[in-house]
């Protein structure tokens, strides 16, 4: 028994590992934008391309993730690994426009993969009951990856040449799909007449738990996109073009981040991950109300994006447990679905928070709150398929 309890936490060592170096893959583009175009020979504006097509790639997960539960999870996660290698190499040894964004979106196919692949590898192995902390504890990536991550690629970058960060991801890549490949265990799932793509996902749109939790997760993502995608313009109308100003807040962002992981591995297998969702979508609606008051004192308003950060990493953790135990047998598809709705929800928060803050702020903000209070009453739809007597779940009267 003791060795198996290693043997996991091993496991979510070395997950975790990995997340970190997907994550930073994603994020670098980011704050080294200028310095990827000037490599590339186009303007900063030609790469948002690249943008769109990863966001719309992440919408694509369930249809590739679904092979964790149609084939075995060791299958999903070296899949998902082996992409994020090919799109760091593709990138690495010839890089043009085009190969940049074919690479870069192969990186994010292959995370919409690996992170459904991995959570049902560790959901069939860990107890409902305490996944919320192993959860959390992977989560912890996205913050890391920004706070160790990044500051090696600029290294990189800075000593010796701007492809230098893919080369590196692509030796992490191979290196650990080899480590994958003779520590992950094959378990073969038996082929049936249910256990099919289209089988997975028809009972998925089918199962109305499983569809109120994916419309709380877009919710819940476009909810924080109005006001993520114009946090800086707003910064810069308060306070002027403050280069410190926005370094701060990214900084703030980052610990926001990390903190909201930390506090939802200690707290929420024992609070409950509904009641968690249902409290910090309260919480995350404050803060953005909050938010216009802060106008015009930069230590307040920095505050005020900070609480609102946390608490909606604190939402996002508990929707991705959740969601782990309505189609139990299905995980890695539902998971897959979650994190695609998770992407269907930024896009639709990009698109509508330029509209909102050409009205006012508190437009933005009045209309994340509004989501979010959406979100919470769809959020007592969403049933355990391994519950108490009487939450089981029932699919819809139509076929798909």
């Amino acid at each position: 028994m003791a060795q198996a309890d290693w043997k996991i936490k091993r496991d979510i060592g070395l997950f975790t590992v990995v997340r970190i170096a997907i994550s930073a893959n994603y994020r670098m583009v980011y704050p080294f934008l200028p310095v990827f175009a000037l490599g590339l020979g186009v303007e900063p504006p030609a790469l948002a391309m690249a943008f769109s097509i990863r966001s719309f790639l992440g919408v694509l997960g369930p249809f590739v993730a679904t092979i964790a539960d149609t084939r075995d999870r060791k299958t999903g996660i070296l899949l998902g690994i082996g992409l994020f290698t090919l799109g760091s190499g593709v990138v690495a040894l010839w890089p043009t426009f085009w190969t940049f964004i074919f690479g870069t979106s192969l990186v994010v196919l292959g995370n919409v993969v690996f992170i459904p692949s991995v959570n049902a590898y560790l959901g069939d192995r860990i107890p409902y009951e305490k996944r919320g902390r192993v959860i959390a504890i992977l989560e912890m990536n996205w913050a890391l990856s920004f706070i160790i991550g990044i500051p090696i690629v600029r290294y990189l970058i800075e000593s010796y040449h701007w492809v230098a960060p893919f080369i590196f991801f692509t030796g992490i890549g191979l290196f650990f799909f080899v480590i994958f490949s003779w520590l992950i265990p094959s378990q073969h799932i038996p082929k049936t007449n249910e256990n099919k793509l289209w089988k997975n996902l028809g009972r998925l749109v089918r199962t109305w738990p499983a569809l109120a939790g994916l419309l709380v997760g877009m919710l819940v993502t476009s909810s924080n996109e109005t006001v993520n995608l114009v946090f800086g313009l707003w910064i810069e109308k308060q306070f002027g073009l403050n280069i410190a100003a926005l370094a701060a807040a990214s900084v703030v962002i980052g610990i926001s981040e990390l903190g909201g992981e930390v506090f939802t591995g200690l707290f929420l297998d024992a609070v409950g991950k509904r009641k968690m969702i249902w409290i910090f979508l309260g919480a995350n609606s404050l803060a953005a109300l909050l938010l216009p008051l802060t106008g015009g004192v930069l230590g307040w308003a920095l505050a005020g994006l900070g609480f609102f950060y946390i608490t909606f990493e604190i939402i996002l953790v508990s929707i991705l447990t959740l969601m782990s135990e309505v189609i139990p047998d299905a995980r890695a598809t539902m998971l897959a679905a979650i994190v695609a709705g998770f992407s269907l929800g930024r896009m639709l928060g990009n698109l509508a928070a330029p509209g909102l803050f050409g009205i006012s702020f508190w437009a933005t903000c009045l209309t994340a709150v509004i989501l979010n209070i959406i979100a919470a009453g769809l959020l007592t739809e969403v049933r355990l398929e391994s519950g108490q007597p009487g939450t089981r779940n029932k699919l819809l009267d139509f076929e798909c």
